[in-house]
């Protein structure tokens, strides 16, 4: 227990600066999180973590949730968020944007161009932070939104099939190696309605549009199993599928 202490002391002198003992994410350091430590150490993942993942024997080793976020089965739905943030809400536009100030051209925060931030604010961030990140937020330090580049990789390496599980439309994902995953054709919401479910899969990443700042890249598919990668708004309401971090 003493070297658990040790740990955590230091960590807990500079929490109020950056939170770094705060290993629960809970917003405190505290006996919660000297828990979480033992937990992890004992067992090899924090606890809470108990959302079910499959390797599907891709080359950079990637494992990819079974589920979306906020679904508890492959074939829900689960939630939909604006990109950089990391709740559900009942409507999606630049109106109720996190980080613009009202309109595409306002960004204040994931901008590589003048022309699209605020009185020409610029941080060249062109991945999530985890703060800003629905699955590290949602599901814990263990998930992360997956960059462009583990679509790509997916999507290259399996076989696909637009298929139906438990009745809900949405396409078969099959690895190297046997395993698959089922991603729903969860449709994405805009304003106040939710569009083209059954039909039309939206998948965020955490990649920032190489192009645009006021978008970003999804994985996007539909029944012909034509599957792409395009930019798409950022104030839009799309689906999340977590990878695992190692």
């Amino acid at each position: 227990m003493c070297l658990l202490a040790g740990m955590l002391f230091p960590l807990t002198a500079a929490a109020d600066e950056s939170k770094r003992g705060d290993l629960n994410n809970d917003g405190d350091v505290d006996i919660a999180d000297v828990v979480s430590l033992i937990h992890y150490v004992l067992n090899g993942e924090w606890p809470g973590d108990n959302h079910e993942w499959v390797d599907l024997g891709l080359p950079s080793g990637t494992l990819w949730a079974t589920c979306n976020v906020g679904a508890n089965s492959p074939e829900e739905y689960g939630d939909y968020f604006a990109w950089g943030e990391t709740e559900p809400k009942d409507y999606y536009y630049w109106s109720t944007y996190k980080w613009c100030n009202g309109s595409q051209n306002s960004l204040t925060k994931y901008c590589t161009s003048s022309s699209y931030g605020y009185n020409g604010f610029v941080d060249n961030k062109t991945e999530l932070d985890p703060e800003d990140d629905a699955a590290y937020v949602n599901w814990g330090s263990s998930w992360r939104m997956p960059s462009i580049a583990q679509w790509n990789e997916l999507f290259s390496n399996c076989t696909t099939r637009w298929t139906q599980m438990n009745g809900v439309n949405g396409q078969l994902v099959t690895g190297p190696n046997g395993n698959f995953l089922f991603f729903p054709a969860a449709g994405s919401r805009w304003e106040g309605s939710l569009n083209e479910v059954g039909s039309f899969g939206r998948y965020w990443s955490r990649t920032l549009s190489s192009i645009y700042s006021n978008e970003t890249f999804i994985r996007y598919f539909e029944s012909e199993d034509w599957n792409s990668v395009y930019p798409a708004g950022r104030c839009g309401g799309c689906t999340i599928r977590a990878v695992r971090v190692s």
